[in-house]
């Protein structure tokens, strides 16, 4: 981290409530948290606004994931790309998710997954580019407007938290860090991780 943030001993309020969390599902606190702890008073205000986006999501926990690694992808940021993609090989295998991150326009999704990830990658690399056409193509394959909403604000928020997490020196932590070294390269697609004993 390049600024000082508040360590988990010395949490308070909201804060140490948000610590707590992590340090019972992770056993340690994110940097990604941490390093939003330099503005105390904007912390816990971001992570209700992930936590109500995340929640509510329309496409579910999948779509969110995926959306994430194709942005992820594209800012690019090892950090999201690391830890999004530890979640989707629980889900897939490693060599699916390596394949859609890869290019997902040939991984064997269906149609909408990949009308889905083509707006995301849009979104994420040149959102000025977005035309109505885009948006016609995911209501060609059964999108809602609620839906497309969803997957701009995911792919944009992305955007927002993965630079926000680079700029102030957030490292991706071993736990997220995969042992196969063909997968781990894959998903370095920004900054390099930090040497890890």
């Amino acid at each position: 981290m390049f600024l000082k943030t508040i360590a988990p001993e010395e949490a308070q309020g909201e804060i140490a409530e948000i610590y707590r969390h992590e340090l019972d599902k992770y056993g340690f606190v994110m940097d990604a948290t941490r390093c939003m702890t330099t503005r105390p008073d904007l912390m816990p205000l971001v992570e209700h606004f992930i936590a109500a986006l995340r929640d509510n999501f329309s496409l579910g926990l999948r779509g969110w994931r995926l959306i994430t690694l194709i942005a992820a992808k594209e800012i690019p940021s090892t950090y999201c790309s690391h830890v999004y993609s530890k979640a989707l090989a629980a889900e897939f295998g490693k060599d699916k998710v390596m394949a859609i991150q890869r290019d997902f326009r040939t991984a064997g999704l269906d149609a909408k997954d990949v009308a889905m990830l083509a707006y995301a990658q849009k979104v994420a690399r040149n959102a000025s580019e977005v035309n109505e056409a885009d948006i016609a193509d995911l209501r060609a394959v059964g999108f809602t407007d609620h839906e497309i909403c969803d997957i701009a604000l995911c792919a944009s928020f992305r955007c927002f938290l993965s630079r926000l997490f680079d700029s102030l020196g957030a490292q991706t932590e071993p736990f997220f860090v995969d042992d196969d070294e063909g997968f781990r390269k894959a998903m370095t697609v920004g900054r390099p991780l930090r040497e890890m004993a």
